[in-house]
Parts: structure tokens; C-alpha cells; sequence
């Protein structure tokens, strides 16, 4: 039996909602839908967090939302930077403008702090054969995979 008929959102918690808000609209273009707070027993009792106050936005590309969530409380946190091939990582995978030097985007990503996992490569076969790739993590541990248009 089927259960899930769509995917609503991916959640980003992030350090500071107005720069990721400005990182996410300014650099890549995201509509930003909606700003919002969640506390009391709701935002608590849903994320398991005692205490849970939340500053939240969404942010739409296309079809796809990204919900971004800054915890004003509680104060003791961990901050955590997986990487790629410990489990639990994730990323998000975003289309980019096909530029013959995706140098470029990358170098937008780090005025915003964004920087390379790795460095750019270039795929040497398959469909995209010949685009070039890159990944970029955030000071929160968020992690970005970027494509070229087709």
C-alpha cells in the first residue's frame, strides 16, 4: 500500500533565517512564500523538542518548497556537518543556468558562505557528459549539489 502521494517541503535548520533567506532569493532565485513562527505545545509536541520555539519561511522553486527554520529556543543545541557518506547526510540537488563555467555560481554561493566540498568536476560520461558538478556545504552543515540546465 502507498501512503505518500507527495513530497510537501524539505526542512533546513539554519543559524540565521534572514541570511538564509537572502542566500536562497538573492543568489538562487527562490520565491519566498511565507514567514512564520511555531512554540507551545504544537511546535514541541511535533518536533520532540522541549520547548521549541521556531522562526520559520518558505521558499519555492517552481513546484519544489524549501522550508527554512531558525530555533530562537531552546538555546543548547548541537551543530552538526555531516558529510556526504556519513549516514544521515543529505543534500539538495538544484538546476542551474548552463554556464559554460559554473565557476561563477559558485563563486556567488561563497559571498553568502557556501563553499566547495570538493571542487568542481566535470562529468566524463552519461547524459551530461562533459557538464561540470559541484557540491558546497554552509557553516550549518547544509549541503547543495549543483547541475547544469541540460
Amino acid at each position: 500500500m502507498t501512503h505518500a502521494l507527495s513530497m510537501v517541503h524539505t526542512g533546513i535548520t539554519v543559524r540565521d533565517l534572514d541570511a538564509s533567506l537572502a542566500f536562497w532569493t538573492q543568489v538562487l532565485g527562490a520565491q519566498l512564500e511565507r514567514r512564520f513562527d511555531l512554540s507551545g505545545d504544537f511546535a514541541a509536541g511535533v518536533t520532540g523538542v522541549p520547548g521549541a520555539h521556531i522562526s520559520a519561511a518558505v521558499v519555492a522553486f517552481g513546484e519544489n518548497r524549501l522550508e527554512l527554520l531558525q530555533y530562537l529556543q531552546p538555546a543548547e543545541r548541537d551543530h552538526l556537518r555531516p558529510r556526504p557518506c556519513d549516514l544521515g547526510s543529505w543534500h539538495m540537488a538544484l538546476t542551474v543556468a548552463n554556464t559554460d563555467d559554473i565557476t561563477d555560481v559558485v563563486a556567488s554561493c561563497a559571498k553568502y558562505g557556501w563553499r566547495l566540498a570538493g571542487s568542481v568536476r566535470t562529468m566524463t560520461d552519461g547524459p551530461r557528459a562533459g557538464a561540470r558538478f559541484a557540491y558546497l556545504h554552509d557553516a550549518d552543515g547544509a549541503a547543495l549539489e549543483l547541475i547544469p540546465e541540460a
